[in-house]
């Protein structure tokens, strides 16, 4: 009996796919120049992407006040139910 490689057809599917992707890529730059020196971005997408925000570390002291805070919380919350 002969043994079926899944690994090897989905690596050939694979192959195939990057090949149809590449020549539609091909046919796009072809259709709209202007993307190709743009490296492929869009407009939309040339925007700097939103800046993270940097938060100060919390002292040991300030851990303790927000748990305190939220077990009051959640106990009102549980006898409100």
């Amino acid at each position: 009996m002969a043994k079926f490689d899944v690994n090897k057809y989905a690596l050939l599917g694979a192959e195939a796919r990057v090949a149809e992707l590449s020549a539609e890529l091909a046919e796009i730059y072809r259709a709209f120049p202007a993307l190709r020196a743009r490296g492929g971005r869009t407009a939309a997408g040339a925007a700097a992407p939103a800046a993270r925000r940097h938060r100060k570390p919390m002292t040991a002291a300030q851990k303790k006040a927000v748990s305190i805070r939220m077990k009051k919380y959640w106990a009102s919350r549980r006898k409100a139910d």
